[in-house]
């Protein structure tokens, strides 16, 4: 079984930066691709981007594309996702979650316990 812990999370003013972190343990981190997911109370959780178990393909949902950097050191058993240029629509709790490279966050079997971000206007 796989565990994953995010960090990095905090609250920070619009037009900003953060980098988030994923650490894995407990399976292979190298050999599954991995996503972030984030989410606002009440609504669904919503894929963010993703990047293959190699590193050499990522992907990125319409609101992250051009501000938002996947990536992974599979030597450490980390990933992250730097997040530039953030808004306050950005603010939710963000998830890495592992399996898969797919938008569906029901294709992934392993979840952190997610890091709030917040951002300020």
């Amino acid at each position: 079984q796989e565990q994953l812990v995010e960090s990095g999370g905090g609250s920070v003013q619009a037009g900003g930066s953060l980098r988030l972190s994923c650490a894995g343990s407990g399976r292979p981190f190298s050999a599954y691709g991995l996503a972030w997911f984030r989410q606002v109370p009440g609504k669904e959780r919503d894929y963010v981007a993703s990047i293959s178990w190699r590193g050499d393909s990522t992907y990125y949902s319409d609101s992250a594309r051009g501000r938002f950097i996947i990536s992974r050191d599979n030597t450490k058993n980390l990933a992250y996702l730097k997040m530039n240029r953030l808004t306050p629509e950005d603010t939710a709790v963000y998830y890495c979650a592992t399996g898969a490279v797919t938008q569906r966050a029901a294709d992934y079997a392993y979840w952190g316990q997610g890091t709030q971000v917040t951002v300020s206007s």
